[in-house]
């Protein structure tokens, strides 16, 4: 249950969104264009990070562009 502790894991990298125009969901609830974000886990897919809501949200990784 690795998803219950990431909000205190440490962060894998950082990440700025790019844009938020979802096709089916309403991702400029939780995402600022222009925001750098906290990568706490990542899969193939997808960046788990630290979104607007405070809470861990799962984005597809073409919302975001790596960020040094």
């Amino acid at each position: 249950m690795i998803h219950q502790v990431w909000n205190n894991k440490e962060t894998v990298k950082k990440v700025k969104c790019v844009h938020t125009n979802a096709g089916k969901y309403m991702v400029n609830r939780v995402l600022t264009e222009g925001k750098t974000y906290e990568v706490k886990n990542e899969t193939d897919e997808f960046y788990f990070v630290l979104d607007n809501s405070g809470k861990i949200g799962g984005f597809y990784k073409d919302y975001f562009q790596e960020v040094q």
